[in-house]
C-alpha cells in the first residue's frame, strides 16, 4: 500500500491509472468479504495521517481527478434511465453485455466505471461502513488545498447537472401518459414545470453567493416544497394507476421521473451543505451516500435484471393485485361455500372427461406436430373457458390466485407483527378448499371416463382405446416412469403463468377501456340489444382475465408436445384431473381387470402429479406476488409452527369447514303498546 501511494508523488504518474490500481489493491478476493476492504482502508488512513507528503500527493491526484474531467453526465445519468423506452434500454442493456461500449476517459461517469469495472465491486463498496469511507475523507482535509478565487470546479458541475435535471423533470412531466391519469398537470400549475424557474432563479444566486459571500444566497425551502409536491403527485398517480390500469410505458416514465427528482434533492442537499460549510465536512456523509448510489449503478449498468425489477414493478403489482382479488373466490369460509365449491369442481371433472376423450381421440390420427398442438391447444383452451363460463372450478387454478391473497395479507401487516393466527386460519381455509377442489375434480373426472368408455364400446362394439394405448397411459402416471412429476412441474409452471396472464389481461382491460368502447360499438347494439349489450359488456370486465388465462393456458399445454418435437426434448406435461380422467379410460379398456399393484401405484402417481402442480404454480405465484409488493416475510418458521400446531389441535379445519354457529341470543318478546 506504501508503496502505490508514493506514485501519488510522481508528476508523471496519471491519475486515472493511480486510482484504477488503489482500487485494484483494495477489491478482495470475495466480493462479499468486507471485512477485509475495511481493514485495507484502515490501513490507508493511517499511512495518509502519519505521512504528510503521501497525503498531500492523494489530495492533489484525487482533486485533479474531479476538477480536471466532466461530471454533469455522471451525476446526472448514471442510475437513471434514458429517455428511450422499456424494451429499447433492453436491448441496449444486452448488445452492451455482449460488446460493451467505448470508455471515454474525458468523462467522470466512465472513469468510474473503469475503477469499478466488475459487477461484484458495489457489493464491497456498499459493505464498507461509511464511517469508514468518512475517516478517508477527514483525513485527507480537502480544504487545505490551495484553490482560486473562483467558484470551484466540482460545484459548477453540480449547479450544471442539477439545472439539466431540472429541465428534464420539466419535460417528463408533460409526458401523455401522466396526462392521463392526472389531467390537472394540464388544468392547473403542475409542480413539475413549477420547479425549473425556482430552480434556476436559486442557483444563480447560489454561484453569485460563492463568488460575493454577501450577495443575498435565499435557502432551498421553496424549491423542497415544490419537489414534495412532485413526488405527492406521483404517489398520486401510483394510486390512480393501481385501480384503473396501468403499462410498462407508464411504470418506466414514472420510474425514470422518480429517479430525476431522488437525484435532484441529493444534489441540491448537496449544495446546501457547502452553502453552510464551504470547507465540505458538512457535505461528505452526503457525498459517500451518492458514492455508493453511483458504484451500484455503474456496475448494473447493463443488468437486464435490473431493469426489469425497476421498470415493471407497478405492472407487477398490478397483475398480482387482480389475481389476489380473484384469489379470494377461490376460499371458503362457510359450510355453504364449502359445499358450493365441491359443487363446481364436481362440473369442473365432468366437463374435463369430454375434453380427456377429445384429446385421445385427436391422437389416434398421424396429424403434423403443428396441426396436432393445434388442435390439443384448442381442445384444451375452449374446454377451460368452457369450464369458467359455467362457473365450474378447475383444482390447479386456484394456487396462482389464493397465493397473490396470502401475499396481500402478508403485505397489509407489512413493518409490524404479523396476526398469526388469522394467516394460519387463510391458509387453513385455502388447504381445504384445495382439497375439496382435487377431490370434486378427481371423484367426477374417473367415473365419467368409465362411463364415456362404456358407452363407446357398447355403441360401437370397438373399445375407445385398445390395451397398448391403456398401458402408455398407465405409465405416464407412473410416478417413477416416464419423468411424470417432472411433466407435472412443466404444467405447474404453465399454471403459474396462466395466473400471470389472467392479471395481465385484467389490468389491459380496464386500462384500455374495453368495456366502454363495447358499449360504443353500434353493430353490436343492433345484434344484442341495448340491455344485453350492457351485460355483456359487465361480464367482459370482470371474466376478461379469467378467460384469457384459461384459454392461454390450454394452448401452452397443446404446445408442449409440439415444442417437444421442434427441439427434440423429452417435454411434456401432467395434470391431476385429465390424469384420473386416463386412469378412468385405460381401466375401462383392460376391462376391469387392472392388478391391485398397478391401481396404487396410479391413484399414487395421480396424487403426486396433484401434489407438484400445486406446489410448483403456488410458490412461482407466492414469490412474484411477494416481489412486487416489495414486502419479506421473515416469520416463516413462526408461521410453520403456528399451522403445525393449528394442525395437530385443529385437524379439522384443514379438512372440513366450520360448524355454523347457532345464536344463543333469546328472542325478544313483542312489546305491546
Amino acid at each position: 500500500m506504501e508503496v502505490l501511494l508514493r506514485r501519488f508523488n510522481d508528476p508523471s504518474q496519471s491519475p486515472v491509472d493511480l486510482f484504477a490500481d488503489l482500487v485494484t489493491q483494495l477489491r478482495p478476493v470475495r466480493y462479499n468479504d468486507g471485512d477485509s476492504v475495511t481493514l485495507a482502508i484502515h490501513a490507508l488512513c493511517h499511512l495518509l495521517a502519519n505521512h504528510a507528503d503521501l497525503r498531500v500527493g492523494f489530495r492533489r491526484n484525487l482533486l485533479a481527478l474531479l476538477n480536471q474531467h466532466e461530471q454533469v453526465s455522471l451525476y446526472a445519468s448514471v442510475g437513471i434511465l434514458p429517455n428511450t423506452g422499456f424494451f429499447s434500454e433492453a436491448a441496449r442493456r444486452i448488445s452492451h453485455k455482449l460488446l460493451p461500449e467505448v470508455i471515454d476517459l474525458t468523462h467522470l461517469k466512465d472513469i468510474l466505471s473503469h475503477f469499478f469495472n466488475r459487477p461484484s465491486d458495489e457489493v464491497w463498496v456498499g459493505l464498507v461502513p461509511d464511517s469508514c469511507w468518512l475517516d478517508l475523507l477527514n483525513i485527507l482535509r480537502l480544504d487545505k488545498e490551495p484553490g482560486k478565487a473562483t467558484t470551484p470546479p466540482v460545484v459548477l458541475q453540480v449547479s450544471k447537472a442539477i439545472r439539466v435535471l431540472s429541465h428534464r423533470i420539466s419535460a417528463i412531466g408533460l409526458e401523455p401518459e401522466l396526462v392521463r391519469h392526472e389531467p390537472s398537470i394540464e388544468e392547473f400549475e403542475s409542480p413539475f414545470l413549477a420547479q425549473n424557474p425556482e430552480a434556476l432563479a436559486y442557483l444563480t444566486r447560489y454561484e453569485n453567493w460563492w463568488i460575493n459571500p454577501d450577495s443575498q444566497c435565499d435557502d432551498d425551502k421553496q424549491l423542497l416544497v415544490l419537489l414534495d409536491q412532485c413526488n405527492k403527485l406521483i404517489e398520486r398517480i401510483h394510486r390512480h394507476a393501481a385501480l384503473e390500469g396501468t403499462s410498462i410505458r407508464l411504470t418506466f416514465v414514472l420510474k425514470r421521473l422518480q429517479q430525476h427528482l431522488d437525484r435532484f434533492a441529493i444534489l441540491l442537499a448537496l449544495l446546501d451543505s457547502l452553502r453552510e460549510d464551504r470547507t465540505g465536512r458538512a457535505s461528505y456523509a452526503i457525498a459517500i451516500g451518492l458514492f455508493k448510489t453511483l458504484v451500484h449503478a455503474q456496475c448494473r449498468k447493463n443488468d437486464l435484471y435490473e431493469h426489469w425489477r425497476q421498470s415493471v414493478g407497478l405492472l407487477a403489482l398490478r397483475v398480482t393485485e387482480n389475481a389476489s382479488r380473484a384469489g379470494e373466490h377461490y376460499i371458503t369460509e362457510t359450510r355453504s361455500e364449502y359445499f358450493a365449491m365441491w359443487r363446481s369442481a364436481l362440473g369442473a371433472g365432468f366437463i374435463v372427461a369430454f375434453m380427456a376423450m377429445s384429446k385421445l381421440y385427436i391422437g389416434k390420427y398421424e396429424l403434423a406436430p403443428l396441426t396436432y398442438a393445434l388442435l390439443v391447444g384448442l381442445n384444451y383452451g375452449l374446454g377451460f373457458v368452457l369450464i369458467h363460463v359455467l362457473h365450474c372450478t378447475l383444482a390447479t387454478k386456484q394456487p396462482a390466485m389464493t397465493a397473490a391473497a396470502i401475499a396481500a395479507s402478508i403485505d397489509e401487516h407489512s413493518g409490524k407483527q404479523p396476526d398469526l393466527e388469522n394467516l394460519t386460519s387463510l391458509i387453513a381455509s385455502l388447504v381445504r378448499s384445495q382439497l375439496a377442489a382435487i377431490l370434486g375434480n378427481v371423484f367426477l373426472a374417473i367415473p365419467m371416463s368409465i362411463a364415456l368408455g362404456l358407452a363407446v364400446f357398447w355403441l360401437t362394439g370397438v373399445p375407445f382405446i385398445d390395451t397398448e394405448q391403456a398401458g402408455y397411459l398407465l405409465d405416464g402416471i407412473h410416478p417413477l416412469h416416464s419423468g411424470a412429476l417432472v411433466y407435472a412441474a412443466i404444467a405447474g409452471i404453465g399454471l403459474f403463468l396462466s395466473g400471470l396472464i389472467a392479471g395481465y389481461y385484467d389490468n389491459l382491460g380496464t386500462y384500455n377501456n374495453i368495456p366502454r368502447r363495447l358499449i360504443q360499438l353500434k353493430w353490436l347494439r343492433r345484434i344484442l340489444g341495448a340491455e344485453r349489450q350492457q351485460k355483456f359488456a359487465r361480464y367482459v370486465e370482470n371474466n376478461l382475465g379469467a378467460l384469457a388465462g384459461n384459454f392461454f393456458f390450454g394452448c401452452m399445454l397443446g404446445a408442449i408436445p409440439a415444442l417437444s418435437t421442434l427441439l427434440g426434448l423429452p417435454l411434456d406435461v401432467r395434470h391431476i384431473t385429465f390424469s384420473s380422467a386416463y386412469l378412468g379410460f385405460a381401466s375401462v379398456a383392460f376391462d376391469f381387470h387392472l392388478a391391485w399393484g398397478v391401481v396404487a401405484w396410479s391413484v399414487a402417481g395421480i396424487a403426486l402429479i396433484g401434489c407438484t402442480n400445486l406446489a410448483v404454480s403456488f410458490s412461482l405465484a407466492l414469490i412474484t406476488a411477494l416481489r412486487a409488493r416489495q414486502v419479506s416475510f421473515a416469520q416463516e418458521k413462526m408461521l410453520l409452527a403456528s399451522v403445525l400446531k393449528r394442525l395437530i389441535h385443529h385437524p379439522r379445519e384443514f379438512f372440513l369447514p366450520p360448524k355454523a354457529i347457532k345464536s344463543t341470543v333469546p328472542e325478544q318478546s313483542a312489546q305491546v303498546d
